[in-house]
């Protein structure tokens, strides 16, 4: 037994035994009987099987795509229309074998499925036959298989056009923290499997217009054939063995093309349907009989045309009495809904007004301000409610958690309420109860941003994205791909919101970090490295010391997350100085690896400017004789500064290179200080701060003379 036991079975034998590969065998086995129907021929029992197969693997198809809410979720859907489209000539083919070697035996030679089609349908007559198959051929053929493959084509074409923008966009609502690396990789799957699936669908379609011709070649040939092989091999009289053959020919030709027919409507339905959270039959009923008036003018219309005279007046009657009745229950519902709705609005505002008004005021009347607060104007409601799928809060939960990850500490949460005094589709962000953010967002809409390469106009409201100040225009949602395709940026209305909050939460980490949260701070560093803090806070540094040097590290824009490397610089030098602004810059120079990272991340080359040595010389002299805040640079000075600086750093960020001023040590926080409110983009380094690793390279002077 142990002998046994530890005898390994061959890979292939394996894997028949699991079930998903004893699945995964379905596919070449059905190849094999396919190509085996050909050549093989067929006993007319088996053919019934396989016909009543066919038709009943159509109308799983047809159903399956009726119940689909995104033509994703049927995926395998142009690999099914091939192979159900080769079952069907594969049927033709033993089906034809059948009918003229045995079709001089009578009507039910083929089998009692083609018996009945050629009898039962078409009451036996063969020139009815033929007509009801040539109309369901063209109707097939003409209608049906060349506007789905017209659909998929045009769906193939704007996949592949809005493909970029689609990509930017996913690549945009990654950056803003409002999905994650493994949510943002799930989207590009699907843009791109998307593109392949109407791709595949316009190429399996001609499969299906190949039915059609082949469909009526083959039953040309069956009567054809069937003539010659009755009357000269079987003796047959011409007569009989015209109504024979072409009985059977027909009956044939109906079997394969009513499932073709069948094959082509779902094929029709998967690539003309928009995407949507419903299928196919709640979309059409919400939509189509959502609206009494519609039905009451269309009963209207019915039963005045019952009215006249040699018209089918019963009929005619009968069915606009249905579509009153019908509209006019419809209308009571939507009555008793709102009827219910504004009791209840009624029932609770008493008691609103009888919790607002109090006998006597209170401390609990005195409300602190919110740190962080978004308020919205009343159509933007759903977009913060829960209870309306509103997507904003989840993404605002996403936006603090990125925030932590990346600038080392927990945001305050942000309240939300709405303000019957903004705009209706208008919001403002504030900070301790001032606006520091404003914009409108509409719901429903898009707002499509130009990054600065998007081509053409879009009909529109034209605006700026609040955020940063790009270019946009809010469009309805039937233009969102033909945007994308352009190269616009394309976001929701809760996007714009969030991204706007992200913005503002970054811009303004250092107000946001307070004396509260410099505590939380310690108390987690605290757990891991506990003999790291016995000796510093409150002994050496209070408290307020350190919230002072992270809040000047979070002003211009550097991260905290190395709470270990700032605490050990700041207990090394705490003995010498506890001024903040000297342990920020010394807390600086051991950060300066990250920060460099931050700012040129995977570059080993640093595109920076300086100060020309006769500026910067001059600069020293009045740093040495006003002190460290720089009270006594001569105004005409500063403002020729602030100027050559800004016209540097537009040169910089034209280039694509980060705007960063690299100074001595002694003038980086002065020129930091100077330079901040008009520049907030450009950096400003010490030449301690670099890294020995890094190549330095000078691309811009600032302080040059002309000439």
């Amino acid at each position: 037994m142990n002998a046994l036991s530890n005898v390994k079975l061959p890979p292939w034998l394996q894997g028949l035994a699991t079930a998903q590969n004893k699945a995964s065998l379905a596919a070449p086995i059905l190849i094999i009987m396919l190509l085996a129907m050909m050549i093989l021929p067929l006993p007319a029992f088996v053919l019934d099987m396989f016909f009543s197969f066919n038709i009943a693997l159509s109308v799983i198809v047809l159903l399956t795509s009726l119940y689909t809410v995104k033509p994703l979720d049927f995926m395998s859907f142009p690999t099914i229309l091939l192979v159900s489209t080769m079952l069907r000539l594969s049927l033709n083919v033993a089906s034809t074998r059948v009918v003229l070697t045995e079709g001089h035996t009578g009507a039910d030679a083929a089998g009692k499925v083609i018996e009945a089609f050629g009898h039962f349908l078409i009451g036996g007559n063969y020139t009815v036959g033929i007509v009801v198959f040539i109309i369901l051929t063209i109707i097939n053929f003409v209608v049906v298989t060349k506007g789905a493959g017209r659909i998929a084509e045009v769906g193939a074409r704007f996949a592949l056009d809005a493909m970029p923008g689609k990509q930017m966009a996913i690549d945009a609502d990654l950056n803003a923290g409002l999905i994650g690396e493994a949510e943002a990789k799930k989207r590009r799957s699907e843009v791109s499997m998307e593109a392949e699936f109407y791709g595949a669908m316009d190429g399996a379609s001609k499969y299906v217009r190949g039915d059609a011709v082949a469909g009526i070649l083959v039953t040309v040939i069956n009567v054809v054939g069937g003539l010659l092989v009755g009357v000269i091999q079987h003796d047959m009289p011409f007569a009989d063995a015209t109504k024979n053959y072409t009985l059977l020919a027909i009956g044939d030709g109906l079997v394969a093309q009513i499932p073709s027919l069948i094959i082509s409507i779902a094929a029709g339905i998967v690539v003309s349907r928009v995407a949507s959270d419903q299928d196919i039959g709640t979309q059409v009923v919400a939509q189509l009989f959502s609206k009494p008036q519609v039905l009451y003018i269309t009963a209207g219309i019915i039963g005045g045309m019952g009215l006249i005279p040699g018209m089918p007046n019963l009929v005619f009657l009968m069915l606009g009495a249905t579509l009153a009745g019908s509209a006019y229950m419809m209308g009571k519902r939507k009555e008793e809904k709102r009827t219910a709705e504004v009791a209840a609005a009624e029932a609770a505002a008493p008691a609103a007004a009888a919790a607002a008004e109090q006998e006597e005021a209170t401390w609990k009347d005195v409300m602190p301000v919110d740190t962080l607060g978004l308020e919205v104007g009343y159509r933007l409601i759903p977009l913060v409610d829960k209870a309306q799928g509103g997507e904003l809060l989840k993404r605002i939960k996403g936006i603090r958690k990125k925030f932590a990850q990346e600038v080392g500490f927990l945001a305050p949460p942000v309240h939300i309420r709405d303000n019957l005094e903004l705009k209706p589709s208008a919001y403002r962000i504030t900070l301790k109860g001032v606006e520091v953010g404003a914009g409108e967002a509409y719901n429903g809409q898009f707002l499509a941003i130009n990054p600065g390469m998007a081509t053409g106009t879009l009909q529109g409201m034209v605006t700026t994205d609040p955020a940063f100040g790009l270019p946009a225009v809010w469009i309805d949602a039937s233009l969102r791909d033909q945007a994308q395709g352009m190269g616009y940026t394309v976001v929701d209305a809760g996007t714009v919101v969030a991204t706007h909050l992200n913005h503002l939460i970054t811009s303004h980490a250092a107000e946001l970090l307070g004396r509260g949260e410099v505590q939380q701070l310690l108390d987690h560093l605290g757990k891991e490295a506990p003999k790291l803090l016995e000796d510093l806070v409150p002994k050496t540094i209070s408290l307020a010391t350190l919230q002072k040097v992270l809040q000047n590290l979070l002003s211009e824009g550097v991260h905290i997350r190395d709470m270990r490397t700032i605490i050990e610089t700041m207990a090394e030098h705490a003995a010498h100085t506890t001024e903040p602004n000297d342990l920020t810059a010394l807390v600086r120079i051991a950060l300066g690896r990250a920060i460099v990272q931050q700012l040129f991340p995977g570059s080993g080359e640093l595109s920076v400017m300086t100060l020309d040595n006769r500026l910067e010389r001059l600069l020293m002299q009045a740093l040495a004789a006003s002190g460290p805040d720089g009270a006594g640079i001569e105004p005409g000075l500063a403002d020729t500064i602030a100027q050559q600086a800004q016209q540097a750093a537009a040169q910089q960020e034209a280039l694509g290179l980060t705007p960063v001023l690299l100074v001595p040590g002694p003038l980086r926080a002065l020129l930091s200080r100077f330079l901040r409110r008009a520049l907030p983009q450009l950096k400003v380094l010490s030449h301690a701060e670099i890294p020995e690793s890094k190549t330095i390279r000078v691309t811009a002077l600032v302080g040059q003379q002309p000439g």
